[in-house]
């Protein structure tokens, strides 16, 4: 029935090519994603998918059902379509987006006759406020068996894991006075900005190897002969593992504390876009999509890359077996974020690429339908880490 697939793929992989290189064409900033929310949405209604849109108060998120209603496991894809200011499709988003809907359709044109239901869901703004985040915490998973979502990088990795983060914003008030007359009555809030800034940099040395802290001033003052009576400096904050994540950002908390005491100013302290967990890669179903990325025709699949990224598919993977690979662009060094990486997703190459791309993500919802094994292995090994 696997060829049935790769047969099926031949009629759909043209329609798939002209969707991903219309979203290069047509590049939308996180949560503003309704153009590409459509031409996604229309495809899969083509297709037989049931939609709701603007789930979980997103108004360019969705949800397509295909239901087989016969019995078997709930396979989800997960389709990203946020592009970056500046660049466009930098992460090759474009691509994301129509590799999930495209396993998603390709699967269902055999699930009527082995059972099982496919979900594809949109998840915008993954760049800055992912809507993954949400979806999880809402119960968008409770009745998913799987979740898989497939980049596209320089080169071919299997999933590995990414760093939990904390966007942090403090907020911190002085009192404004002419600089050089009467400087005693003023209290600087960039003062306490730079403070907190040492802070943290003499934090660095006390905390383990993965924490990763960076971080800009938003605002500092208006005119350098008044004592800024308001400044900003937002964070963001990493870590390893959720856990450790919580301690580190309790100190630096502490820090800014701190520091509004050293100067006499006031902070507030508040989270300004939603937290990242830790991936956790479920190993074996990552083995079982690597496995079909090579019969699916690519050829060098590479270990996990150490990353020090965060990505809002750690939150799916705390609550449902879930895997984030990478699939190879053939352009070995191709730094994403830029114009090269975008342009790139609209090759010829990249084009074969992404058909094997969906093909790799319907043959592993093929095999987690009719392996009951196999998805009872994926869903001990999630339950083991969940401990």
């Amino acid at each position: 029935m696997k060829d049935q697939l790769k047969k099926e793929l031949e009629f759909l992989q043209h329609r798939l090519w002209e969707i991903s290189d219309h979203l290069y064409h047509h590049p939308e900033l996180g949560d503003q994603e309704f153009e590409s929310m459509e031409l996604l949405v229309g495809f899969l209604e083509e297709h037989g998918f049931t939609v709701e849109k603007g789930i979980v108060g997103r108004p360019t998120a969705f949800k397509a059902v295909y239901d087989s209603k016969k019995a078997g496991p709930s396979i989800a894809y997960l389709s990203e379509y946020d592009a970056l200011p500046g660049v466009g499709h930098g992460c090759g988003h474009n691509m994301i987006g129509t590799m999930s809907a495209g396993a998603g359709v390709l699967l269902s044109k055999v699930v009527d006759e082995i059972g099982g239901r496919i979900v594809v869901l949109g998840t915008p703004a993954e760049e800055t406020n992912g809507a993954k985040v949400p979806m999880a915490e809402q119960g968008i998973f409770a009745d998913i068996d799987a979740a898989m979502i497939l980049h596209p990088a320089d080169e071919s990795y299997e999933s590995g894991g990414s760093l939990a983060m904390d966007a942090i914003q403090f907020d911190f008030r002085g009192k404004s006075s002419h600089a050089a007359a009467s400087p005693e009555k003023g209290i600087n809030a960039l003062d306490a900005v730079l403070q907190l800034f040492n802070g943290i940099n003499a934090l660095r040395q006390h905390v383990t190897s993965d924490v990763r802290i960076h971080g800009i001033i938003k605002e500092g003052g208006v005119a350098a002969n008044i004592v800024p009576d308001k400044a900003v400096a937002q964070f963001y904050v990493r870590a390893g593992n959720r856990s450790y994540l919580n301690e580190v950002v309790e100190k630096v908390k502490n820090i800014a504390n701190g520091a509004a005491l050293m100067t006499g100013a006031e902070v507030q302290i508040d989270n300004y876009e939603l937290s990242y967990d830790n991936m956790v890669t479920n190993q074996t179903l990552s083995g079982l999509f690597t496995k079909n990325l090579f019969s699916a025709g690519i050829k060098e699949v590479k270990k996990a890359k150490e990353s020090y990224g965060s990505i809002d598919m750690g939150n799916v993977s705390h609550v449902v077996p879930a895997i984030h690979p990478y699939i190879g662009l053939d352009s070995p060094g191709l730094v994403a974020h830029t114009t090269e990486f975008a342009d790139t997703t609209i090759t010829d190459n990249s084009h074969r690429i992404l058909a094997s791309g969906v093909l790799a993500l319907a043959y592993t919802g093929f095999d987690l339908i009719i392996d009951k094994e196999a998805l009872e292995n994926i869903k001990s090994e999630f339950l083991s880490n969940c401990k």
